[in-house]
């Protein structure tokens, strides 16, 4: 795959921010928004434990999505002291994902500061996300489209993130904000996936209290390289096509695909899996013939 290396500034003016990379639809990196959060002093693991260690917390892994299951369902549970724990005893796939934590304990509140960097971001407690070393968050896009401010806590993490108009080559499965989970984004097969090959993104590192910029429906997929955590803020999309889009995922997609799911179990996510090589596939073989002319 064709990436390079996401831009990255010390700080930035919220007009500077507007005008260089929210209108372009670019990433960035701020290293030092956070610098005057009190989170940026105290975020760290053991914080959070002693914080909020009594709190049940639901934890994904990295399983197949499966028929079973429903959308975005927890494949289980624990008690936030003994996850932290996990966290710093070993490696483990088990993730927190999209959990609204400072709904659970409002103290977290008092800890960071909504940015006045030209957003009008939404005003929802933000949503938290954890994960420990080596553990990696499939390949996806947010249903609504948003512009994504995603800060992050406690060690480093790496990001792999593509616009959207990327999606004809990452196998992108049909009725689902994902592609294929079977591709290893870290050394990608090209045998079985060659379009892959023509993908255009970007890709950096995060290091505690630094922000990254997400465009409005930018594909990402996330690698803990050691135990941490991350907050998003969001913002939603200007982009009017962008605005109907995530309109339809909301109204219409989602809920199809938990028809479709409930009438026809496996056999459904196979049929889509299968879907998204063949479309992908012949998106690249009508891109080579267009380019032979």
């Amino acid at each position: 795959m064709k990436l390079k290396q996401i831009e990255r500034v010390k700080k930035i003016s919220k007009s500077d921010f507007i005008s260089q990379y929210v209108k372009k639809q670019i990433p960035v990196v701020v290293e030092e928004l956070t610098e005057d959060w009190p989170a940026y002093h105290k975020w760290k693991l053991s914080y959070i434990k002693e914080i909020a260690g009594d709190k049940t917390v639901p934890l994904y892994d990295d399983r197949p999505v499966n028929h079973e299951e429903g959308f975005n369902e927890a494949h289980t549970t624990m008690k936030m002291s003994d996850y932290i724990n996990l966290l710093e005893e070993k490696p483990t796939n088990y993730r927190i994902f999209l959990y609204n934590l400072m709904k659970d304990v409002p103290a977290l509140k008092n800890d960071f500061l909504w940015p006045d960097i030209g957003l009008k971001l939404v005003k929802q407690l933000p949503m938290v996300f954890f994960g420990g070393e080596n553990s990696k968050v499939f390949m996806h896009y947010d249903i609504d489209y948003s512009n994504i401010l995603h800060f992050h806590f406690h060690g480093e993490k790496q990001c792999m993130i593509f616009p959207p108009d990327q999606s004809k080559y990452l196998y992108k499965v049909p009725h689902a904000l994902i592609s294929r989970e079977d591709i290893d984004f870290d050394n990608p097969d090209y045998d079985k996936f060659p379009a892959l090959k023509n993908a255009e993104g970007y890709i950096t590192n995060l290091k505690h209290g630094q922000m990254l910029y997400m465009p409005e429906g930018y594909w990402h997929y996330m690698k803990y390289l050691t135990p941490g955590f991350s907050v998003s803020l969001r913002s939603f999309p200007k982009n009017i096509t962008h605005l109907s889009k995530a309109a339809y995922n909301v109204l219409i997609m989602r809920h199809f695909d938990i028809l479709m799911r409930k009438f026809k179990g496996q056999k459904w996510i196979d049929y889509k899996n299968e879907k998204a090589i063949q479309n992908t596939n012949e998106n690249l073989r009508n891109e080579i013939n267009r380019l032979s002319f």
